[in-house]
C-alpha cells in the first residue's frame, strides 16, 4: 500500500473557501492522488458502505473502491456503453447500474464479477434508477419517455407508463413511502404512486431542464436542480412534498448547469444543509432553510461535476469529467482546520477541502 501511495501521491492544490466569496487556491498542502478508479469521465458515484463507494463512467465499468484506503476492490464489466447511474441497496452488497446501452444490470459484490440480473426493455438511455425501501422493486426511467417498475427477484417488468416528452433525467424513491419522484427534460417534476403506477402530482414547470433530484431522509422535502448557462437557470430548488408544488427556497450562485443536488447528513446541533455540484467546476453547500451559501469549493480543471455522494457529516465524494473522483472533507468554520491550509467560511460558514483524488 505504501508503494501505491508513493507512486500516485503528488504535490497538488488544496482548495479553500470563504463565505460569500469566490474560492481561493493555495499550494501549501497535499491532495493525495490514488490509483484512478476509471479511465475517462465519471458520471455517477454512490455509497455501498461507510468505506466503499461505487461509480460508473464512460469506460463502461462499474467500480467498487475503498476511498479511505485508496484502493480498487472490484471492477464489473458488463455494459457496452457508458454507465449513467449506479445505486446500492442500503445494508446489502447489491449494486444496480444503468447505461446508455438501454439496460440495467444488477451485481452482488459477494457473487463474482458477472451480473446476477439484467433488466431489459427501454429503447433509449436509462437515466433514472431507484430501489424501493423494502428492496423488492426497481424503478427505472429513460429518455424513451417510459417509467418502468420491475420485480427485482424475477427481473420482470410489472408496470410501464409512457408520458409524451417525459425524458427522464433522475428518479428517487421517497423513504418509507410508496411514492417515486422523477425529474425530466420537459422541465417538470412528477410524483408517482408505485402501487397504481400513476402520476399523483405534477409540480409547476420550471424555466429550464430539471437535471437531478433528492429526497430528505424524513421524506418531507425534495430538492431539484436545473440546467442553464451564464448564471441563468442554474439554481436548485427546495420543495415541500407535504404540499406538492410548494416551493420553499431557491439556491442560486452557480454559473452553469447545476448537475446534482443532495441533502447532507446533519451534524449534531447544526442546521440542515444541501450540497450542489455544477458544470462550472464548483461545489456549493447551502443552509437548507435560508438558502445562504455556507461554502464554495472550486475544483479548477476538473470540468463538469456531475454527481455527489455524502457519506457522513464530514465526508463527501464528487465525480468529475476530467479528474476522477474527489474525497472532500467538510468541517465547521473553526480552528480545527488551522495548519491544514483550509480557510474558514466565516460566521456560520464551513471549511471545505479536497483530501484525495482517485
Amino acid at each position: 500500500m505504501g508503494k501505491l501511495q508513493s507512486k500516485f501521491r503528488k504535490r497538488s492544490e488544496l482548495y479553500r473557501t470563504t463565505q460569500g466569496e469566490k474560492a481561493d487556491n493555495t499550494f501549501d498542502s497535499q491532495v493525495v492522488q490514488y490509483e484512478p478508479a476509471h479511465q475517462g469521465s465519471i458520471n455517477t458515484v454512490t455509497n455501498l458502505s461507510p468505506d466503499l463507494c461505487v461509480s460508473g463512467g464512460t469506460d463502461q465499468a462499474v467500480v467498487v473502491y475503498d476511498w479511505k484506503q485508496g484502493r480498487m476492490c472490484q471492477s464489473f464489466q458488463g455494459h457496452n456503453r457508458e454507465v449513467t447511474k449506479v445505486v446500492c441497496y442500503p445494508g446489502s452488497t447489491w449494486i444496480f447500474s444503468a447505461s446508455r446501452d438501454k439496460t440495467v444490470l444488477m451485481w452482488d459484490l459477494n457473487q463474482g464479477d458477472e451480473p446476477i440480473q439484467e433488466f431489459c426493455g427501454h429503447e433509449l438511455v436509462v437515466n433514472g434508477l431507484a430501489i424501493s425501501p423494502e428492496g423488492r422493486k426497481l424503478c427505472t426511467g429513460s429518455r424513451d419517455n417510459w417509467m418502468c417498475l420491475w420485480d427485482i427477484e424475477s427481473a420482470k417488468c410489472e408496470q410501464r407508463h409512457n408520458i409524451s416528452r417525459n425524458l427522464v433525467t433522475h428518479v428517487c424513491w421517497v423513504p418509507g413511502s410508496s411514492s417515486v419522484v422523477q425529474t425530466s427534460e420537459d422541465k417538470t417534476i412528477r410524483v408517482w404512486d408505485s402501487r397504481a403506477w400513476q402520476v399523483t402530482n405534477t409540480f409547476p414547470a420550471k424555466q429550464y431542464i430539471q437535471t437531478h433530484c433528492d429526497v430528505s431522509p424524513n421524506g418531507n422535502y425534495l430538492v431539484s436542480s436545473s440546467n442553464g448557462f451564464g448564471g441563468q437557470g442554474c439554481e436548485a430548488t427546495l420543495w415541500d412534498l407535504r404540499q406538492p408544488g410548494c416551493k420553499v427556497v431557491e439556491y442560486r450562485g452557480h454559473l452553469q448547469t447545476t448537475a446534482c443536488c443532495m441533502f447532507l447528513p446533519v451534524p449534531p446541533g447544526s442546521t440542515a444543509r444541501v450540497a450542489t455540484s455544477s458544470h462550472d467546476g464548483s461545489i456549493k453547500i447551502w443552509d437548507q432553510n435560508t438558502a445562504a451559501c455556507l461554502a464554495t469549493l472550486a475544483l479548477d480543471g476538473a470540468g463538469p461535476l456531475v454527481s455527489l455522494s455524502p457519506n457522513d457529516t464530514t465526508n463527501l465524494l464528487c465525480a468529475s469529467f476530467n479528474s476522477g473522483l474527489h474525497h472532500i472533507q467538510v468541517g465547521q468554520g473553526s480552528n480545527q482546520a488551522q495548519g491544514s491550509g483550509a480557510g474558514s467560511g466565516g460566521a456560520g460558514g464551513l471549511d471545505i477541502k479536497v483530501l484525495s483524488r482517485f
